[in-house]
């Protein structure tokens, strides 16, 4: 008889992460789901889905259920995540798997209810909840248990999330909507402003990974990219720098180093004192941003490291947390249904 799969879950603005209990990564694809217009009957998710973002007919939506933090779209995120939750966990495995699940702070009580109770329907046999910054802290394997201060920046899609960690608890905390979909917005922003060039986000984000960086790079990248001059209105290609790349990303970071440092103003001396020793760890997808660890390092004067795998360390902090229950089974919320 087959053993049942544990799985944690990051449910993410900009992708899905799910960690199965022995076995690490499971399933990372986009957070994304496509539509028809009139009847919403679901014809893709996930990496499918992403590939159509902009390249639809009027009559075909594809979109994030979860923006900025928050659920427009309830529906659409309750099919997404049963969707990959039966795709994470093979058919063949009975009674169900324990379900640990961490979402956006902006999710309200309602809407996560309504996210576990999907749970239940796709299989689940228990559900339980996670705080996204103590599961990412995990994840990057910081000691939350000791009475000392971490300060985890976890820089998702569409929020990131600033807390600072001792005894397992969250002491400050704070949430803000900038992240790696407002770096693209920049993107965006700045090339119709300065070329009267019109590109789309996943263009935008391609510029961002590839010759992006926060800090002016010591050697000179291009990239050339097709948008539509605003003024012919014309297909026009282009050939960008990472110098003007850096320059429009300027103003959201600018944003970020701002509230990491209020959360640092809003956190006691002592905790302070124990993060100035040991730094600021930045986990998410957003977090891969070039030059960005290095951007928080001098802007606040003290050391900041990019966590492993940081696009995953919310999902492998859940996973970490179904194997080690008797460690880490205290840090959870109370957020529990059975």
């Amino acid at each position: 008889m087959a053993s049942n799969l544990d799985i944690g879950i990051d449910l993410g603005t900009a992708s899905v992460v799910i960690y199965g209990k022995g076995k690490g990564v499971v399933l990372n694809e986009p957070a994304v789901v496509a539509y028809t217009r009139d009847s919403r009957n679901v014809i893709a998710i996930g990496e499918e889905a992403h590939r159509m973002i902009g390249r639809t007919p009027s009559s075909v939506v594809a979109m994030r259920p979860l923006q900025t933090g928050m659920v427009p779209d309830l529906e659409l995120a309750i099919t997404m995540l049963r969707y990959f939750v039966r795709k994470a966990v093979p058919k063949r495995l009975i009674g169900g798997p324990k379900v640990l699940i961490s979402v956006p702070n902006g999710v309200n009580e309602m809407e996560r209810h309504s996210l576990m109770t999907s749970l239940f329907e796709a299989g689940a046999r228990r559900t339980q909840m996670i705080e996204r910054p103590i599961a990412a802290a995990i994840g990057a394997g910081l000691p939350i248990g000791e009475a000392y201060g971490e300060m985890i920046c976890d820089i998702g899609g569409g929020v990131t999330e600033i807390a600072v960690i001792s005894q397992g608890r969250l002491i400050v905390r704070e949430s803000i909507k900038v992240a790696g979909d407002q770096f693209d917005d920049a993107i965006i922003r700045y090339l119709r402003r300065k070329h009267n060039l019109l590109i789309g986000e996943l263009t935008a984000e391609d510029l961002k990974i590839n010759i992006g960086s926060v800090l002016p790079r010591s050697e000179q990248f291009y990239m050339e990219v097709t948008g539509r001059n605003l003024i012919t209105n014309l297909p026009k290609v282009m050939r960008i720098t990472s110098d003007e790349i850096t320059e429009a990303l300027d103003e959201p970071l600018q944003q970020l180093l701002e509230a990491i440092h209020d959360v640092l103003e809003h956190t006691p001396a002592e905790l302070v004192a124990d993060i100035v020793e040991s730094g600021i760890t930045l986990t998410g997808g957003g977090a891969l941003l070039g030059g960005l660890s290095d951007a928080v390092a001098k802007s606040l004067m003290m050391p900041c490291t990019l966590a492993e795998n940081p696009q995953e360390c919310v999902a492998i902090g859940c996973g970490l947390t179904l194997e080690n229950w008797s460690e880490y089974s205290r840090f959870l919320s109370d957020r529990r249904r059975r």
